[in-house]
């Protein structure tokens, strides 16, 4: 627990340096993560010590405070899956079917550690070509064959480096150089069981088929050994990782909420650009009469009065943001919103009143955007810009002006309310489009078995030069006073990063640039 700075020098009251929080926002400007910093506090403890913990919903406590948004170039069952192990939750979006998104939540219930359950797939009549542009864009070339290039069909060979590293005839067919000698597991095989087969058979690729030999996953030697322990994994009593879903406020996603608590989802999320409406408050008491048991996150909003108006009808949770988003331009666009730190203190501070957690959606750029976002009361962040380069987003690799990168939308751009996004925009005509989003690209991240773990570990550093070790004892200091801000001037945010210099070379995680943050 960390000292109070007041009483360190014989127990005498002492001059306190900054502001507290409800001095710095009680100012009646509306402040950005950028527009103030937090001053440090006393350390006697290490940055490993620092426990992340914390309620995402009333009901509902994940390890590490990070949710990925619920955007169609951000979350699906994969994304989902790898967050939630890594201590997370992701949110599945909606732009897709109802029996899609459904599947999506039942991939991450079935998911065990180690089984991909939607391996790439090829057929005897694909090229080693074709194994060549997988390598190039996923960076992998272990392909199974089956019958007809799909998943659950009949398995026939399996392809990996070996079979074609010293084939000069790219466009040979993959039945000329698969190989046919299988080992494989059955359907139901533990991962405990599947591993010792690997090491007997020194093999990198196991193939798991059912009693018709069909392929339903496959086993990576590799994934075993890089994904081998996670001990923050989120997981429900019955020891599945959690995962949420998103709907929208229109009647016929009645039938997606059905669908989707019948597949096991843990919390939906009710995504609304502007969530203190008559359709909102609807479809959260409909959730809340038919599923009491799914928590549910509601949103967005970013006042005091918003706020009020959902945690009556039943939320367990607020998302907090109107137009801080990279990909967002609705502050423009429509001239509504908030600055979103005072958005996030404001809602957080009512909020905690009845026992609610709110979510900081938008406006995460980096480390300090998390540490900031936590210093003023949000119990997590909700990530979309910051998680959408990395290799368990949706979409393919490709590059631009030599650089490696993937798509990104916000889900009121053009192409993503043309796909189904506009739903959360509440148009009643879908003939005329005013978006209050962008499509761009984001640089490569790597996997999220790396990334994660190194916001993660910045995230417990940060915290360390806070004084606080954990997230409890941060709001604790937030609340009481003993927390103390500073606002900062545009002289003094340019002084607090890289200047001066004729040139440098900056930090790099993976291939993002860190002073990009």
């Amino acid at each position: 627990m960390a000292v109070d700075d007041r009483t360190m020098n014989s127990g005498a009251e002492v001059e306190r340096d900054g502001r507290s929080a409800s001095e710095l926002f009680g100012s009646g400007k509306g402040l950005t993560y950028d527009d103030f910093i937090v001053l440090p506090g006393y350390i006697d403890f290490q940055a490993s010590e620092v426990d992340l913990e914390t309620n995402v919903t009333r009901n509902i406590k994940i390890k590490r405070p990070i949710v990925s948004s619920p955007m169609d170039t951000v979350t699906e069952w994969k994304m989902a899956a790898y967050l939630a192990l890594l201590g997370g939750i992701g949110i599945i979006h909606y732009n897709n079917t109802v029996d899609a998104q459904a599947e999506h939540v039942r991939k991450v219930k079935r998911f065990e550690n180690g089984f991909i359950v939607d391996p790439v797939v090829l057929s005897p009549r694909n090229t080693v070509h074709d194994v060549d542009t997988i390598k190039l864009n996923h960076g992998f070339s272990g392909i199974p064959i089956t019958e007809d290039g799909t998943l659950n069909s009949k398995l026939v060979g399996i392809v990996t480096n070996r079979d074609i590293d010293f084939e000069k005839d790219r466009t040979k067919p993959l039945s000329e150089v698969m190989t046919t000698n299988l080992i494989t597991a059955r359907e139901g095989v533990t991962l405990h069981e599947a591993n010792q087969i690997l090491k007997q058979s020194k093999r990198g690729k196991l193939p798991v088929v059912d009693d018709q030999f069909r392929l339903v996953a496959l086993l990576s030697r590799t994934d075993l050994l890089k994904n081998k322990d996670f001990p923050y994994a989120s997981k429900s009593e019955d020891k599945q990782l959690l995962v949420g879903a998103a709907v929208s406020t229109r009647p016929e996603d009645r039938e997606r909420v059905e669908a989707l608590a019948a597949a096991g989802v843990d919390v939906l999320l009710i995504d609304s650009a502007q969530g203190y409406s008559a359709f909102q408050i609807e479809m959260l008491r409909f959730i809340k009469e038919h599923f009491p048991e799914i928590d549910v996150i509601a949103g967005n909003v970013v006042t005091m009065e918003q706020s009020r108006a959902l945690i009556e009808a039943g939320a367990d949770s607020l998302r907090i943001g109107m137009g801080p988003g990279s990909i967002c331009i609705t502050q423009t666009m429509m001239a509504v919103g908030r600055p979103q730190a005072s958005a996030v203190y404001h809602t957080a501070n009512y909020a905690r009143r009845h026992s609610v957690p709110v979510i900081a959606d938008g406006g995460i750029q980096g480390i300090g955007h998390i540490a900031k976002a936590l210093s003023v009361g949000a119990g997590a962040v909700m990530a979309g810009y910051l998680l959408a380069g990395t290799a368990e987003s949706p979409g393919d690799y490709f590059y631009e002006n030599g650089m490696r990168v993937k798509r990104y939308r916000g889900m009121a751009s053009v192409e993503a309310m043309n796909a189904g996004g506009g739903k959360r925009y509440l148009n009643e005509d879908n003939k005329v489009l005013v978006p209050q989003g962008v499509s761009g690209t984001v640089l490569d991240r790597g996997s999220l078995a790396d990334y994660v773990p190194y916001l993660m570990k910045g995230l417990q550093q940060s915290f360390q030069d806070m004084g606080h070790q954990s997230v409890t004892s941060l709001r604790e200091a937030l609340y009481s006073g003993n927390l103390r801000f500073e606002h900062r001037t545009a002289a003094a945010q340019a002084e607090g990063t890289v200047h001066s210099l004729h040139s440098y070379s900056p930090p790099r995680f993976g291939n993002i640039r860190v002073d990009s943050f």
